[in-house]
């Protein structure tokens, strides 16, 4: 018998009314990757003013989704979500999978921002491996008009990854040069680094081990077989030469 769609349409308009508004999925998202309090949510989620995220989470809240959560002795406020919104798991990462399979990925990418993109890349470090001892990787961006187009990764055994957008002080031992897109590409699989390079999207110098291994030690997704994703098109601009990069230096 053929699968026939679920039960009455309302239910998935119901579904949508509350998932609609915008920013609701993001800040859901974000708090499945694990933020939980206020300045990590927004940081997380990227281009949201602190208004518009108070008023969601409130929304949120009253329809059952998160529970805010205060700290009588600190007054600190966490937000979790409830067992309802962790039921959307499985349609959040279905509706995930269908984007990276139909949608294509300059379009998908480029709203992407590099201040939250450098934010999340705490937890896209894989930092075991790495080499058991202090790491500094410096990102360049050559996108135009960023408030800041240099970040910092700074990696010590047994410590979290830590970001920074002003010079932390110790040598940079892995230059990585490219733009927006073609990292989030790289992350979310729609190519890869050894393709980046061939594009002239991506530059790597430094410590040679590092570059040769940021195939493992940058985190990629790998949920979907690369022939059903919908890859960065291979006939984009290229970013500025490498010369022209330093030479803005």
């Amino acid at each position: 018998m053929k699968t026939q769609p679920y039960g009455i349409v309302c239910s998935i308009s119901h579904a949508c009314e509350v998932l609609e508004p915008r920013w609701t999925i993001p800040i859901l998202s974000e708090m499945w990757a694990g933020s939980t309090r206020f300045n990590d949510i927004k940081r997380g989620v990227g281009n949201i003013s602190p208004a518009l995220l108070t008023k969601r989470l409130k929304e949120l809240e009253k329809q059952g989704l998160i529970e805010r959560i205060e700290d009588p002795a600190t007054g600190q406020v966490d937000y979790l979500r409830t067992q309802r919104a962790i039921d959307l798991e499985p349609a959040l990462l279905a509706l995930g999978e269908w984007a990276q399979c139909n949608i294509e990925a300059r379009q998908a990418l480029q709203d992407t921002d590099v201040s939250t993109l450098m934010w999340q890349m705490r937890g896209l470090i894989s930092t075991d491996q790495l080499p058991n001892r202090q790491v500094v990787i410096q990102f360049r961006f050559s996108d135009p008009n960023l408030e800041y187009d240099t970040y910092w990764a700074l990696i010590r055994p047994k410590m979290d990854v830590e970001i920074c957008s002003s010079i932390p002080g110790f040598d940079v031992d892995l230059y990585v040069e490219t733009d927006r897109i073609s990292l989030a590409a790289i992350i979310m699989n729609r190519t890869t680094i050894s393709r980046e390079l061939d594009a002239g999207r991506l530059f790597l110098s430094g410590d040679a081990l590092l570059a040769r291994t940021m195939d493992k030690w940058l985190y990629h997704r790998t949920n979907l077989e690369p022939h059903k994703v919908k890859l960065l098109d291979e006939d984009s601009t290229p970013m500025e030469t490498h010369d022209a990069f330093r030479a803005r230096a």
